[in-house]
């Protein structure tokens, strides 16, 4: 039999505990040090409330504060025995203070428990890869700069177009990564409010202080309505792999890219020893599978998010223990994207360029829609200059291949070749850096004072 905080001394036979705990513990045991903590926020405003003397508040800080240097040093833990992370943290509790203990979970439910952890965890996952997205950004913006004056085709459907250059395609990453912070603050902005004080999702009749408590986790605000708290747990995963799931997609598409142009067909670029493996039987081989597996990782995004959205996206109002489901495809999923951001941020400094490969593969006919746009500034309408461009074609008669410096002069309109935006790129970078800093300082700041006692 499994004991449980919700039922008596009978508990749950084994069968039926295993099926509804599940591989939940693997997960919960990621949210125990956010679980301390919530219950520490939580311990402050009971003690606001008067529901807590000063004495038995003060001995659950110290308990609680012991707790999570265990939890953080490895040696407290989820076990077997227990049904979920709540169940760990209010048995060691009651194990150390006994009776006063029992009063920590007064005015909550394992419903905005579980909540005020998810979002705990998420504050933090969430600022990490908003800075691990930066520093990818941070890096392709470099190698742009470095690269500004390499030209060499672009490409639709996999096939020649027209002119382009090595730093108008990493500008470009740079600029679709910057871009993924807004989904990615928007998530943060919905986990950035607490659930503390919902309960089952109808409130509780006490007279708890939920901004207080919220103030004294971090987070920004409270999430006023109740009903709302529990209607928001599973959209709120699903909508932060969303954002995730958009950066999986942009570094999938660039790993592709990497993946042709590094290729012995082109070889505009060169994998160095460190990011390419071998075959086992064939010695010629240096394989891209970096950039592969990263491929192949925002792949994984996809299901993780379906997962999540399956689960979550066809229950009625209140809470479902269906929801428990959602946990392992919102870590996976992170955990999935973090590596990516970390590898490619570090893989992209290490490319190599061969010039003389990229300007060789500047075909005369690339220059078709160059040519055409230069009748065009001498007055010739453009279905006219396209016209007489591409009967010349048919001819065997080739457009004048042109110097890349020409290249660049005519593409000088915002955000073209030759004029990427660099400097405005890097502020935004560096502004972002500087905002994503702030927040995770307030943040930090909160937590360490309920960790160290500095706001008691």
């Amino acid at each position: 039999m499994t004991r449980t905080l919700w039922g008596g001394d009978d508990g749950l036979p084994a069968r039926v505990a295993a099926y509804t705990v599940g591989d939940d513990g693997v997960w919960d045991s990621r949210l125990l040090p956010w679980d301390i903590l919530g219950t520490l926020g939580h311990v402050e405003g009971l003690a606001a409330a008067g529901l807590l003397t000063g004495p038995e508040a003060g001995r659950l800080r110290s308990a609680l504060r012991a707790l999570l240097a265990e939890a953080r040093a490895g040696a407290l833990a989820v076990t077997a025995d227990d049904e979920d992370v709540h169940t760990a943290v209010e048995r060691a509790l009651v194990a150390r203070t006994g009776s006063v203990g029992e009063k920590v979970h007064t005015g909550r439910s394992r419903n905005d428990q579980v909540a005020v952890d998810l979002r705990l965890y998420l504050k933090d996952a969430l600022l990490d890869l908003a800075g691990g997205v930066l520093d990818a950004a941070a890096a392709l913006a470099a190698f742009a700069g470095a690269h500004r004056r390499v030209v060499l085709p672009g490409y639709t459907h996999q096939r020649r177009a027209m002119p382009s250059t090595l730093g108008l395609w990493a500008a470009g990453y740079a600029e679709l990564l910057i871009d993924d912070l807004a989904p990615l603050g928007a998530a943060l902005d919905l986990a950035d409010r607490s659930p503390l004080g919902s309960a089952a999702g109808f409130g509780v009749p006490l007279p708890l202080d939920r901004e207080r408590v919220a103030r004294a986790l971090g987070f920004a605000s409270v999430q006023r309505n109740v009903t709302a708290v529990a209607a928001t747990r599973g959209k709120l995963e699903v909508q932060a792999l969303s954002a995730a799931w958009g950066i999986a997609y942009d570094l999938a598409k660039l790993s592709w890219d990497v993946i042709l142009f590094s290729s012995e067909e082109l070889g505009f670029l060169a994998l160095p020893a460190g990011l390419a493996t071998g075959s086992s039987i064939m010695p010629n081989k240096r394989n891209p599978d970096v950039f592969e597996l990263t491929r192949a990782r925002a792949a994984l995004l996809d299901g993780y998010l379906v997962q999540a959205m399956a689960v979550a996206g066809k229950l009625p109002g209140g809470y479902h223990r269906d929801l428990q489901l959602t946990k392992a495809p919102l870590m996976r999923g992170f955990d999935t994207v973090a590596e990516m951001v970390a590898m490619i941020a570090a893989a992209v400094p290490l490319l190599a360029v061969d010039r003389d490969r990229c300007a060789a593969a500047l075909s005369e006919d690339v220059f078709a829609t160059d040519a055409a746009l230069a009748r065009v500034r001498a007055g010739v309408p453009f279905r006219a200059a396209y016209r007489e461009i591409a009967e010349e074609l048919r001819r065997g008669v080739a457009p004048k291949p042109l110097p890349a410096a020409e290249v660049l002069a005519g593409r000088t309109a915002s955000g073209n070749a030759g004029n990427l935006g660099l400097p405005a790129l890097r502020r935004e970078i560096a502004q972002s850096r500087r905002r994503l800093a702030r927040r995770r300082e307030s943040f930090a700041a909160a937590l360490h004072a309920l960790a160290r006692g500095g706001g008691s």
